[in-house]
């Protein structure tokens, strides 16, 4: 806290007071001499970041955006600003993000001014920056009117400029000229939007004194980022032009500018910088209406102090924050490093790191698929293994046809009754026939028997995902492998997929062969539904009498359509129904635990013996190629190290830079 304090303090700043003259003779000495002796290291430190390309390791840096609408004035603003001359034209003069680094050199007798981009530098000088730009700029965006959001850097020294970096953007317009993209109004706005949205950009938003400021794209755009214009500052242009209203229209802010609104009259004709800023002194002295405008928000003097207060205010708000995360990103890097699978110089090295990769897999397995450990994966709710085949396993029970549907199903009896006439044989009368239940149980057994199949090939397909997901995540230091393990794995669970369907289908099977079952329950349902026969019977007989019969737990049922049949048959049917019902429980049950326990017993083996065995013999079995594989390092491996390792070295440096600015600031504090 204390060296952010003295941060802060270091980069007080004194407002020169508009018209008031320097000491000095030099052209705009009123741009130079802002900031206290102490404030140029930090600038040079976050243009050192800047030159290092922190920002490609998402480390965003105080920078002052500026954007504004088509001929709104923007490169004049920042001629004025730099004393250099901009490429001019119709359509869009800037293509490209020019970041303008603009540093007081007192000891410079002449001007020093270079281009950077495509890790070159050219040097230039006053008379032939327009063109250098117009080069450069074609050689990275090309000789037509396209953009590119490739930038290219203006660096300039002298002793009368503001020690300022700005990123001048190409201006805003809705419709394209000819050579240009038809979608140039969404790569302009998307390349704004990337500089703009950085919480640490200061957006410097050109505004036309003309211009209705509530509807310029400008505005629009910084409001979508900057909502409260808490980071915004707008600079009004030509207002000579245009000077009715303008001291009424940036009072009363209706477009929400935090930082404030600056006016200024830019360069006019062939006028020097030096008669511009006489000039523009003048018109806010002495215009009828232009002078009314407060003297601390107008001139090109003044807007430069503003930009160089709010650029080292910026600083001094995030350099702490940037320390934090080029430290936080460095310990990531080097982390990633070490994790890195090291070379492997031989066989045995390659079976160690393959067994190793093969332990760690079946741990993970272990956990998602046996023990409902999910630490690994907690916020993936489709790798929770149990969880999800459990869920599989409820929805699948819920989908067999239980008490109900064995109530509701067809008129009452009517299929036992035909089922009966076909089964009837020369015997005692009052002989139930086992064929007939056999036939309809089959009958019942036939209408579900694609449930169970379905669930099982459900669990391994859901398996399958799991397992790849695992192997995959656990393999990606060695992608030469990969696709051969996955074909083991694949091939592995596709046989035993197979099997289990084999395997549940006899379980289908031996439901259709015969009835059995132990479990008391069968006697005590069909005991308890047949107490309700008598009552039964004398709804047949008795047509005087409600049609529904109450079967209690099993629901009701409609029995006026029997009141025409045979007594012998009809007391039948309703016997082999109640044998049905309180047998096909029994049912039921066996073909949601048969399937279950087999699911669970195969997770079980698939994990602790098949898996294992299955990816050995692919890849160190037969000739042991796979193997030898892992000795050569994959080039996806390869850039990865190669990335990490150059990310780690620019960030190594980019702490000493910063380092050096705290050990500064700690300096003072003392």
């Amino acid at each position: 806290m204390a060296s952010s304090k003295r941060t802060k303090e270091m980069i007080e700043v004194r407002l020169i007071e508009p018209g008031s003259k320097s000491k000095s003779n030099s052209k705009g000495a009123a741009l130079a001499s802002s900031y206290d002796a102490q404030i140029r290291p930090l600038l040079d430190a976050v243009d050192r970041l800047r030159n290092l390309k922190v920002m490609q390791e998402g480390i965003q840096l105080p920078t002052i955006v500026v954007v504004g609408d088509q001929s709104s004035g923007k490169s004049s603003v920042l001629e004025s600003l730099a004393g250099i001359s901009l490429p001019r034209g119709q359509g869009i003069c800037t293509r490209v993000p020019l970041i303008m680094r603009l540093k007081r050199d007192k000891s410079a007798v002449n001007p020093e001014m270079h281009l950077e981009y495509q890790d070159r530098i050219i040097q230039t000088t006053e008379s032939g920056i327009t063109a250098a730009i117009s080069k450069a700029t074609d050689e990275i965006a090309g000789s037509g009117k396209a953009i590119s959001n490739t930038p290219l850097t203006l660096v300039v020294k002298k002793t009368d400029v503001p020690d300022l970096t700005m990123v001048d953007l190409p201006g805003i317009t809705r419709v394209p000229v000819q050579g240009q993209p038809e979608n140039i109004y969404e790569q302009i706005s998307g390349i704004i939007k990337e500089y703009i949205s950085p919480k640490e950009s200061i957006i410097l938003n050109v505004l036309s004194a003309a211009a209705d400021f509530s509807i310029c794209e400008s505005i629009q755009m910084s409001r979508q980022v900057d909502r409260n214009g808490e980071r915004t500052l707008a600079v009004v242009t030509k207002v000579d032009m245009a000077p009715v209203g303008l001291h009424e229209k940036v009072m009363a802010d209706d477009v929400k500018i935090g930082l404030g609104y600056v006016c200024v009259r830019n360069r006019v004709g062939d006028e020097t910088y030096d008669e511009a800023r006489v000039e523009e002194a003048n018109l806010f002295k002495n215009h009828s209406l232009l002078s009314k405008i407060d003297k601390s928000i107008v001139g090109v003097p003044v807007l430069a102090q503003r930009l160089m207060q709010i650029q080292a205010a910026s600083i001094s708000k995030c350099l702490p924050d940037i320390v934090k995360k080029i430290n936080d990103k460095l310990s990531f890097n080097v982390h990633e490093l070490d994790h890195m699978p090291s070379n492997l110089s031989n066989v045995a090295d390659a079976m160690r790191a393959f067994m190793k990769v093969l332990s760690s897999m079946k741990e993970t397995l272990k956990k998602i698929l046996i023990q409902r450990e999910y630490d690994e994966y907690p916020d993936d709710f489709n790798m929770h293994g149990v969880a999800r085949i459990v869920e599989m396993l409820t929805k699948y029970s819920q989908e067999l046809p239980v008490n109900q549907v064995m109530i509701t199903e067809g008129e009452f009896l009517m299929e036992e009754i035909k089922i009966l006439e076909e089964a009837k044989a020369i015997g005692l009368p009052n002989f139930l026939p086992e064929s007939a239940f056999k036939i309809l149980l089959k009958r019942k057994i036939d209408g579900i028997s694609h449930l169970p199949i379905e669930f099982v090939k459900k669990v391994w397909n859901y398996i399958e995902e799991v397992v790849i997901r695992v192997l995959v995540r656990h393999s990606d230091n060695y992608p030469q492998l990969q696709s051969s393990m996955t074909r083991a794995a694949q091939n592995l669970i596709e046989r035993m997929s197979k099997q289990s369907c084999q395997v549940v289908q006899g379980m289908i099977d031996m439901e259709r062969v015969g009835a059995y079952t132990s479990n008391p329950d069968y006697m005590m349902t069909w005991c308890s539904l047949m107490e309700k026969q008598d009552h039964f019977m004398d709804l047949l007989h008795d047509h005087s009498k409600p049609s529904d019969l109450d079967l209690g737990k099993f629901g009701k049922v409609k029995v006026d359509h029997l009141r025409q049949q045979q007594k012998e048959m009809a007391e039948k049917a309703f016997d082999l129904r109640m044998r049905m019902i309180a047998y096909w429980r029994s049912v039921i049950l066996r073909l949601v635990d048969g399937p279950a326990l087999h699911i669970l017993y195969n997770i079980q083996k698939l994990v602790e013996t098949e898996m294992d065995s299955e990816i050995v013999d692919e890849i160190a079995g037969h000739s042991g190629t796979g193997l030898e594989k892992m000795l050569e390092e994959s080039p996806t491996v390869a850039r990865k190290r190669d990335r990490l390792r150059k990310s780690i070295e620019l960030l190594k440096e980019s702490k000493q830079v910063v380092a050096r600015i705290m050990d500064r600031i700690a300096l003072l504090d003392d």
